[in-house]
């Protein structure tokens, strides 16, 4: 008896998937420009402009910036279109304190029962951070320090945390320094060395305090005064 073969997926199913795809791939790489600080806070994102881009038709790209307003990283303005969105000093501050009790909590659980597979992943990931920052790579240095967060989160085993966490990043980073110092970046990196150390010792005290400290550091170097940039230049691969 032969058996039944897949039924194959009909020429409009594709066409959406693909269309998603698509989608998907325009918001992700407007996310990590933000995430990197190669997008400045009040960009325009012309949607011609975008879809010369990634060569697809407007109406992805709309769908994209829709997705990405309901994230609160782009503002749409009827009859101007989309930027960038740029936090006020307020709002940078709630970010800031979400962020404090989300990973305050995180950290505080974490402590008590991170493994040794776990504080070598983390070793792992600091090696990568030390050789970014050595080489001075701006937006790879970048990435790697705000994902040694989301790294931790998922050590939790809670993806909806290392996705809300995630998102905290990306909308700090729209108003953090565009271009992180040497210096600064050198600064973050020996903060997440010395709280992985704490996180081995599993000492509760101290990874709160060193926490509280990074984040306050990391608070310390926003600034709002957004400068014009290449959209072009920014999103082509």
């Amino acid at each position: 008896m032969s058996a039944k073969a897949t039924p194959l997926p009909s020429p409009a199913a594709a066409a959406s998937s693909s269309a998603a795809t698509v989608t998907e791939r325009i918001a992700a790489s407007i996310t990590q420009a933000i995430v990197e600080r190669r997008l400045m806070p009040g960009t325009k994102l012309g949607e011609q402009q975008l879809a010369d881009i990634f060569q697809c038709s407007r109406t992805l790209v709309r769908q994209a910036l829709n997705q990405l307003s309901r994230d609160r990283l782009v503002t749409l303005t009827p009859a101007r279109g989309a930027f960038v969105a740029q936090p006020s000093a307020e709002e940078a501050r709630q970010v800031f304190e979400v962020r404090r009790m989300l990973e305050s909590a995180m950290l505080a659980e974490l402590v008590t029962r991170i493994t040794p597979e776990q504080i070598a992943t983390l070793r792992a990931h600091l090696a990568q951070e030390r050789e970014a920052v050595a080489r001075t790579d701006v937006p790879g240095r970048t990435r790697l320090l705000a994902d040694f967060h989301v790294l931790l989160a998922r050590m939790q085993g809670n993806e909806v945390l290392a996705q809300m966490l995630g998102e905290l990043l990306a909308r700090g980073s729209l108003i953090a320094l565009m271009v992180q110092s040497a210096h600064s970046a050198a600064e973050s990196q020996a903060e997440h060395e010395a709280l992985v150390d704490a996180l081995e010792a599993r000492d509760r005290r101290a990874v709160l305090r060193l926490l509280e400290a990074h984040l306050g550091h990391v608070e310390s170097n926003l600034r709002l005064h957004p400068r014009g940039q290449d959209l072009k230049a920014v999103l082509t691969p």
